[in-house]
């Protein structure tokens, strides 16, 4: 696909600028990942996820206009809370998908949330990722809490959670919530 024009990166002051902000965004390592900040050019890995059968399991699918208002919804979170949406990048510089300290309308409080490409599931990142978002949460953050809202036939992203130590508190908005205590600050 051809990326809309709003998608394509225009060089100059103005991107010299977003470069000089997404340099404040904390960089996380893992063994096989580096979690970093979000760029203009990973907006279509974020797209084929959320628009294609990857995102069911999640609730429903988006358009990509859809796909585009929430990844700047996310990317914006830092500039607005101090935390938000980091791109999974593996050693090979490939993006893997994207894991998140997430706040969006109609979430109760701050969302831990992860989502992977298709070629990049079932090797454990995204658990490598979560542990890693999780100490950034309650180390860097100070944060007592984070909750994951978990679609209710999302399987795999419940067994996440539990390998992660959350326990299941209750229901919001159709989804489970699954809270992760972190022992940080209230």
């Amino acid at each position: 696909m051809i990326a809309a024009p709003h998608e394509t990166p225009i060089a100059g002051p103005a991107q010299d600028m977003a470069q000089a902000i997404a340099a404040r965004v904390p960089v996380l390592r893992t063994e096989r990942l580096v979690l970093r900040a979000p760029r203009l050019e990973d907006f279509p890995a974020y797209a084929e996820i959320l628009t294609g059968p990857r995102a069911e399991p999640m609730g429903e699918r988006l358009t990509r206009e859809e796909a585009w208002s929430d990844w700047c919804r996310l990317v914006g979170l830092w500039l607005l809370r101090g935390h938000g949406i980091w791109t999974l990048e593996t050693g090979t510089a490939q993006v893997a998908g994207f894991a998140l300290i997430g706040f969006e309308p109609g979430d109760l409080e701050p969302e831990l949330g992860w989502f992977l490409a298709a070629d990049h599931e079932g090797q454990g990142l995204a658990q490598e990722a979560a542990r890693a978002v999780l100490a950034h949460a309650r180390d860097a953050l100070g944060m007592a809490s984070l909750v994951s809202y978990i679609a209710p036939d999302n399987d795999r992203s419940r067994v996440l959670a539990q390998r992660l130590g959350a326990a299941r508190d209750g229901t919001h908005a159709g989804c489970e919530v699954w809270r992760h205590n972190l022992g940080g600050q209230a």
